[in-house]
């Protein structure tokens, strides 16, 4: 169950990360984001940053994040992020990822939360777009819901910049796909 006291201090503490760090960041494309109803955030993935950052801009959306199993163990974050519906996934093994595909679909289906991922599965260090895990679609087309695609710049300049000054990051709605097209379609 998703804890709103867990979830504001994490905001707080957010917030506090980027006032540091002195980034700014400017949005497009909010009015993409569905009114009414769940849905899955995609995104591409830069920098660690990635998932706080979206987290922080999207926080009336309650999101969730599909994430490796590591970051449950970062002190005191990992016990906060857990208490706020974000689900391991194993990466190495297909199985143990389709139990957590499930468990986000079900977070969709009860209404409960937001889900975000990463469909590259980790960080392009090279700001390449590396290519899609199909698996991740499916918690769409389980849960019925649209598919909410992201594109964010610029992260991967916030270690090198926060002492030096300010870091400018883009976060961009791209579009919605609408249920219907989600599940029409399948993943190769």
């Amino acid at each position: 169950t998703d804890s709103k006291f867990y979830r504001w201090l994490t905001y707080l503490y957010i917030d506090a990360v980027f006032v540091i760090l002195q980034t700014r960041f400017h949005t497009t494309g909010l009015e993409n984001v569905p009114k009414d109803g769940r849905f899955l955030l995609v995104c591409n993935h830069r920098s660690n940053f990635d998932p706080i950052l979206t987290w922080q801009i999207m926080r009336k959306y309650d999101l969730a994040f599909v994430s490796k199993p590591e970051n449950f163990g970062i002190p005191i974050f990992g016990r906060f992020i857990r208490r706020c519906c974000f689900l391991a996934i194993d990466r190495e093994n297909p199985k143990n990822a389709l139990v957590t595909i499930r468990e986000a679909a079900s977070l969709l289906e009860n209404d409960e939360v937001n889900v975000a991922i990463y469909p590259e599965g980790t960080r392009s260090k090279d700001c390449v777009l590396l290519p899609f895990h199909n698996g991740v679609f499916k918690i769409a087309q389980r849960a019925n819901v649209p598919i909410v695609v992201a594109a964010i710049q610029g992260t991967e300049q916030i270690h090198k910049n926060w002492y030096r000054g300010r870091t400018r990051v883009q976060f961009e709605i791209l579009e919605t796909i609408p249920p219907e097209f989600v599940a029409e379609n399948r993943t190769v």
